[in-house]
């Protein structure tokens, strides 16, 4: 039997995102004594966002370890520890604090199984919130998921929900290479059902988290939010919006985009992201590379304005893309007024 499972039949109960997130790390760590947990405030703290509440105390400061503010120095050792067997989990307050250990992540974590020729392997999990959580200025606010997936060797996940997290998180500790797993401090107390029993989700798989026939939007993460609220808009006024979480950008699930593009004939995609080289610059290559004859308008694209993110909350009301943004992009391809 696969230990990928959709259970979404089983028990559910209902939990925050931060509690998703602890749960898949303990339930991995109680399976699998070589997987740990180190980065900074994740043990006696906590974790910074509380996504390690308790876990010192069953785990130990051994399993369970609190690092100094040095990213390029524990994400390197936790690193070289995948070849001596264990399986880190590597937490970053922030993924704009990666950018200090960027070297030990793309240059030794990605490549170690090529350069080595297979001989060794780097089962690790480098997880924190990325993208902007409102008033954190520009330094504080980037989105690295398009840096990350330019990558080969790095397999790159963004989940939007309680669900999603923990299923996808337990597989991302499980798997034999490299894992980015980017979460969003605006997402830590967002609540969801998920089940009571073991589940794990396969990474590459795209959910079709709402069936529609005029248009398909594409979004991951926690910007997906404003597509859900467009559709919702879009169905009272006639307007049947397929949203697809891709939930991994690499591997990329293209053939489910393929195939709802192919249905509805139009694409709106959503990203919190700059536009340059972005997500959804690659999947508007793919799509109209594999799917051109299907396309009965231009692809739309929204992201956030090419610009670091600003601190007045007016500009970042601008910066940042949203439900009336997404709204009109579908009307745009629709050719409704």
């Amino acid at each position: 039997m696969s230990i990928f499972a959709n259970s979404k039949s089983e028990q559910m109960k209902t939990i925050q995102f931060r509690e998703a997130i602890c749960e898949a790390m303990s339930e991995e760590m109680r399976r699998d004594e070589a997987v740990y947990l180190i980065g900074e405030e994740v043990a006696e703290y906590n974790g910074a966002y509380k996504a390690s509440k308790g876990m010192l105390d069953e785990f130990g400061t051994k399993r369970v370890i609190d690092a100094p503010i040095a990213e390029a120095g524990f994400t390197g050792i936790s690193v070289g520890s995948t070849m001596g067997g264990n399986r880190p989990i590597v937490e970053y307050m922030t993924f704009n604090f990666s950018l200090v250990a960027i070297d030990q992540i793309i240059n030794n974590a990605a490549k170690i199984r090529q350069m080595s020729g297979g001989q060794f392997k780097c089962p690790i999990v480098f997880r924190g919130p990325t993208a902007s959580a409102g008033q954190l200025g520009a330094t504080h606010s980037q989105a690295f998921e398009n840096w990350f997936a330019n990558t080969p060797g790095l397999k790159v996940i963004v989940p939007s929900n309680p669900y999603d997290a923990k299923g996808l998180l337990k597989a991302a500790i499980r798997d034999d290479d490299p894992v980015i797993f980017m979460e969003s401090e605006q997402m830590y107390g967002d609540k969801g059902e998920v089940p009571e029993g073991e589940y794990v989700l396969p990474i590459g798989v795209a959910d079709i988290k709402r069936v529609g026939t005029d248009v398909t939007i594409v979004s991951f993460g926690k910007i997906i939010k404003e597509a859900y609220k467009a559709a919702d808009v879009l169905e009272k006024e006639g307007i049947s919006a397929e949203v697809i979480d891709l939930r991994t950008v690499r591997p990329l699930d293209i053939n489910a985009i393929l195939e709802s593009v192919k249905k509805t004939n139009r694409l709106v995609i959503l990203e919190e992201a700059w536009p340059f080289a972005s997500v959804s610059s690659e999947i508007t290559f793919q799509v109209q590379e594999n799917a051109f004859d299907y396309l009965d308008a231009p692809i739309k694209r929204l992201t956030t304005a090419d610009a670091p993110a600003p601190f007045s909350p007016v500009l970042l009301e601008e910066w940042m893309p949203n439900v009336n943004d997404v709204i009109k992009a579908v009307k745009e391809v629709l050719y409704v007024k």
